[in-house]
């Protein structure tokens, strides 16, 4: 994986947000009305904006990414053609989905007070995101997500 592209995403692509930011890449959400901020924010941090807006894109041309799928499953397959991403699954859950924030790895002892009991009885690895404070731990959907990101990693 290309660990220098950074993202930032419109209003229009939470999900492909989220989803970027669990495969590891840093990927901001832009849900403001300003476009020229858009535009200026990514030159001046050197994100590529994903955006559903054609004609921000004739406007940024250097600095943008048209996504014309609607569906996440091929959007992320359009951004991983796009620009020749490769998913790095050394990464894969390393920044926080909600904030974008890089996750610290975290013993049982120190989140005990902050998780389910069953979670304290059946998981050892956790993270969480010093910003927003949300915890991670790989709970059953972990691997449905992992069976995802492998279908999206293996189609052309």
């Amino acid at each position: 994986m290309d660990k220098q592209i950074k993202f930032i995403a419109d209003g229009m692509l939470g999900s492909l947000a989220r989803w970027l930011r669990l495969l590891g890449f840093d990927t901001e959400y832009f849900s403001g009305k300003d476009k020229y901020f858009l535009a200026y924010r990514a030159r001046n941090e050197k994100r590529v904006v994903l955006t559903r807006d054609r004609k921000f894109v004739s406007e940024n041309k250097s600095t943008s990414l048209l996504i014309e799928s609607e569906t996440l499953r091929e959007q992320l397959k359009e951004v991983k053609k796009k620009l020749h991403l490769t998913f790095d699954r050394t990464v894969f859950f390393s920044r926080c989905s909600i904030c974008n924030q890089p996750l610290e790895p975290k013993s049982l002892s120190d989140v005990i007070d902050d998780i389910p009991p069953y979670v304290a009885r059946t998981q050892k690895n956790f993270s969480q995101c010093k910003k927003c404070g949300r915890i991670y731990w790989q709970a059953t959907h972990w691997e449905r997500m992992i069976d995802f990101i492998k279908s999206i990693d293996n189609e052309n």
